[in-house]
């Protein structure tokens, strides 16, 4: 088997700026994948959130676990042409805020998979620090 392309833009139809993963680390299609985002501070949401004490939004915490869970899907060949899709969030937390300068390692498992769709259960840390997990669920649409 020919090695994985590490690089998220290879695998995902996102784009900056919500294309929030930088490198990939691992990848096992259809079963997990793990990256890095590292924050820089000068993202178009800081200004705003908040202003004076800058905080990465726990949604897009949820997003980049999200888009590590779409290379496991992606990267698995009966998922090719698909799109998967949001269909809910259970049992999210946070544990610790996310500031410009640090880089979050991201990982996301398969717990089910199938044609229509899944679930998948993710983790965002900090210098090894639990800064959100949740689990997700998904649909598979057809890409454009």
């Amino acid at each position: 088997m020919s090695e994985l392309s590490l690089d998220p833009i290879d695998w995902l139809p996102h784009r900056p700026p919500f294309l929030l993963i930088d490198t990939l680390v691992s990848i096992e299609p259809g079963v997990r994948a793990s990256g890095r985002w590292t924050l820089r501070g000068d993202e178009w949401f800081f200004p705003g959130h908040f202003p004076g004490r800058p905080t990465t939004p726990g949604v897009l915490l949820l997003e980049a676990i999200a888009q590590c869970g779409a290379v496991a899907v992606l990267s698995d060949p009966r998922y090719v042409g698909r799109l998967p899709l949001f269909g809910g969030v259970e049992n999210a937390r946070f544990r610790r805020q996310v500031l410009p300068g640090d880089t979050v390692d991201l990982e996301c498992e398969m717990t089910k998979l199938s044609a229509r769709g899944g679930k998948g259960r993710g983790s965002a840390t900090v210098d090894g620090v639990l800064a959100a997990q949740t689990e997700l669920f998904f649909i598979l649409a057809d890409a454009p």
